[in-house]
C-alpha cells in the first residue's frame, strides 16, 4: 500500500517549499502571499524591516562614501571596496593591519612574480622591511637578481608589449613584458656576482639567506658609491637583518653563475637542508616564544609551497607538536580548481598542517594581480599601523636552530640502521 501524502496544508506549501523557520516570509515560502504583503506594505507607506534580525544580514550594509578625490587610499578602500575582490582585498589589508601587525606575530612574505624589476621592490618591499611590517622572505632568485640591477644603478624603462621581440633583439633589448632593459644589464649584473662570489668569505657552504646577506652587504656598499640611496631589497634587509631565502637556488641567473663558478673550482654551494631546518625554526621560535605566526604570500609557487611547507617540516617530519601558522594572506591569480599548489586555498593546507584549522577566519585569499595589490595594501599598512621594532631574525638564527635541534631530539627516537640490502624493498606489480 502506498504512504499517503500530506494534503493539510500544513508543513510545505505548494510548490514544495518550507516557510521561514522563524514564522516570516522568505524566498522559499509562498510566493502568492509574499507578494500581497509588499503590495499592501506599499499601499501603507511601509518599510519591510522583517529579515534585518537574520544572522546572514548582518554584514555592513552596502552604502558606500562617495569618491572625489579627497579619500586617502585607506578611505577608499574601507570606505568603497565592499563586494567581489575589492572586498578581500580589504578584507586582507585589515587583516594585515589588525592582527598580523601585532608585536607578537612573526610575518613572512613569499614572493613570485616579476615584481622587483617593475619598480615593486623600491616603491613597497623596501618600506615594508624598514617598518617592521615584514621579518623574513622567500623570494624566487630571478627577483632578487633583477633587484640588484637598481642596487648597481642599472636601469630599467618603461616600454610597449607589442613591439617586435625580434626587432628588440636585433637591437639589443630585453624585454620583460612592458619593462624594457638593455642586454648589457644582464652582463653587467652577471659580471658583479661573478665578482663578489670569488671572494673568500663566500667559500663555503651556507644557507641561500647567508648568501644573500653576504650579497646584500655588496650591493649596499655600490649603493653608497654610486651615492644612489637604498634602491635594492637585498641590500634593505641586509640593513634590517631580514633573512632572505630562496626555494630553488639554481632557477635564476644568480644560480646559473654560481654553477658556472663551480666549474673553475670555487666552493661556494648553496645547502637546500639548511634552508629547510632554518625557516622551520623561524616559525617555531616564534610560536615557543608565546607569539603567532604569519604568513603573506605574493603568487604563489615554489616559495609559497617553501613557506608553508614549515609546518610539516615541524610536526610531520620532525615530530614536534605544532598546530600550524595563525594567519594567512594571499594575493594571486591562479586558480584553485586546476590543482596546483599556486591556486590551493588555505582550507586545503588545514589538511596538510599547514594552517592551523582554529585559525581559518583569519586567511584571506585576494584573487588580483599583485602590482595592484600590493601598493594599496603598503599605502593602507602605514596609514593604520604605526612601524614595529624590527625583529632582526637573521641575527638570531644560532639561537632559533638550536631551539629547534633540542625540540627534535626530545621529541625524536635514534633512528632504526638503514639497511642497504636492495632486496627488502618492497617490489612494485
Amino acid at each position: 500500500m502506498a504512504k499517503s501524502s500530506k494534503s493539510n496544508g500544513e508543513g510545505r506549501g505548494r510548490g514544495g517549499f518550507k516557510s521561514s523557520r522563524h514564522g516570516k516570509a522568505s524566498a522559499a515560502g509562498p510566493k502568492a502571499q509574499q507578494k500581497l504583503a509588499a503590495e499592501e506594505r506599499e499601499k501603507r507607506g511601509e518599510q519591510h524591516t522583517a529579515h534585518e534580525t537574520s544572522r546572514f544580514l548582518k554584514g555592513q550594509r552596502i552604502d558606500p562614501r562617495r569618491i572625489d578625490g579627497k579619500e586617502s587610499v585607506a578611505e577608499l578602500i574601507d570606505g568603497t571596496y565592499l563586494a567581489y575582490n575589492a572586498a578581500r582585498l580589504r578584507e586582507a589589508c585589515q587583516l594585515f593591519t589588525g592582527k598580523m601587525l601585532e608585536p607578537d606575530v612573526t610575518v613572512g612574505l613569499s614572493i613570485t612574480g616579476a615584481l622587483t624589476p617593475a619598480g615593486l621592490g623600491m616603491s613597497a618591499l623596501i618600506p615594508l622591511i624598514e617598518g617592521g611590517f615584514v621579518d623574513w622572505i622567500i623570494s624566487t632568485g630571478a627577483n632578487l637578481y633583477h633587484d640588484t640591477h637598481f642596487g648597481l644603478g642599472l636601469a630599467m624603462h618603461r616600454g610597449n608589449a607589442q613591439e617586435s621581440d625580434v626587432v628588440l633583439r636585433e637591437e639589443g633589448v630585453v624585454r620583460i613584458y612592458d619593462i624594457f632593459f638593455d642586454y648589457d644589464v644582464l652582463l653587467s649584473t652577471d659580471a658583479f656576482f661573478r665578482k663578489i662570489i670569488g671572494g673568500k668569505e663566500f667559500q663555503r657552504s651556507m644557507s641561500s639567506a647567508e648568501f644573500h646577506n653576504l650579497a646584500g652587504k655588496y650591493v649596499r656598499e655600490r649603493e653608497k658609491a654610486l651615492g644612489i640611496g637604498q634602491k635594492s631589497l637585498l641590500s634593505a634587509a641586509y640593513t634590517a637583518s631580514v633573512p632572505i631565502y630562496t626555494s630553488s637556488p639554481g632557477d635564476s641567473s644568480i644560480g646559473m653563475n654560481i654553477a658556472a663558478l663551480a666549474l673553475d673550482g670555487n666552493k661556494l654551494l648553496l645547502d637546500p637542508n639548511r634552508d629547510v631546518n632554518e625557516t622551520a625554526s623561524i616559525v617555531l621560535d616564534a610560536k615557543r616564544g608565546g607569539g603567532k605566526s604569519g604568513v603573506m604570500i605574493l603568487g604563489g609557487g615554489s616559495p609559497k609551497n617553501f613557506m608553508l611547507q614549515t609546518e610539516p617540516q615541524i610536526q610531520e617530519v620532525l615530530g614536534i607538536d605544532e598546530k600550524g601558522h595563525d594567519y594567512f594572506l594571499q594575493i594571486t591569480d591562479a586558480r584553485p580548481d586546476t590543482g596546483g599548489l599556486s591556486g590551493a586555498t588555505p582550507a586545503e593546507a588545514v589538511s596538510w598542517g599547514k594552517i592551523d584549522p582554529d585559525r581559518l577566519p583569519d586567511a584571506v585569499v585576494c584573487y588580483l594581480d599583485s602590482t595592484v595589490a600590493l601598493p594599496l595594501l603598503t599605502s593602507y599598512a602605514f596609514a593604520k599601523h604605526k612601524p614595529r621594532t624590527l625583529k632582526r631574525l637573521f641575527d638570531r638564527r644560532e639561537a632559533m636552530m638550536s631551539k629547534l635541534q633540542k625540540e627534535y631530539e626530545k621529541s625524536s627516537s635514534q633512528p632504526p640502521a638503514i639497511d642497504h640490502t636492495d632486496s627488502k624493498l618492497p617490489q612494485h606489480r
